[in-house]
């Protein structure tokens, strides 16, 4: 029953966080204060840091960097009990650069949860196609 919860609970959060626009707030609100983000990968969006303000931050320049991009839920796995509990999400991540040219990529998610507060959250994603998408926009926004 409380895999179905939090299942469920993710679902409605990626719903909203997905959407981008500053929705990224409810992610933070459920971080812990000494959160630990890393976004994988040597590209300009790689992050390897520690807190709530630095998580959303994160996300600010996310958004300034990729405005309109749309993160979309398409899985969801959950392991482990209240005081220590495992999220796995699979994401489509969509949007036009730019540009104008379409950008596509996957990530997976690794949260980590104790008593219903995020502490760990690691990304990985195409990072290939995530530095030429953020070269395009350096390009398009120079112009």
């Amino acid at each position: 029953m409380y895999h179905a919860v939090v299942r469920s609970k993710v679902r409605k959060m990626w719903r909203t966080v997905g959407s981008g626009d500053g929705a990224y707030r409810q992610a933070v609100e459920l971080a812990s204060p000494d959160v630990h983000f890393r976004f994988v990968g040597d590209t300009p969006m790689g992050a390897d840091l520690h807190g709530r303000e630095a998580f959303a931050d994160w996300f600010e320049r996310f958004e300034r960097v990729f405005p309109g991009l749309r993160l979309t839920l398409t899985d969801v796995v959950v392991k482990g009990w209240p005081w220590n509990t495992t999220v796995v999400t699979r994401l489509r991540v969509r949007g036009t650069l730019a540009d104008g040219s379409a950008y596509e990529n996957e990530a997976i998610q690794w949260v980590r949860i104790r008593w219903g507060r995020m502490v760990e959250d690691t990304v990985l994603e195409d990072t290939l196609r995530l530095n030429e998408a953020y070269r395009r926009q350096e390009l398009a926004n120079a112009t």
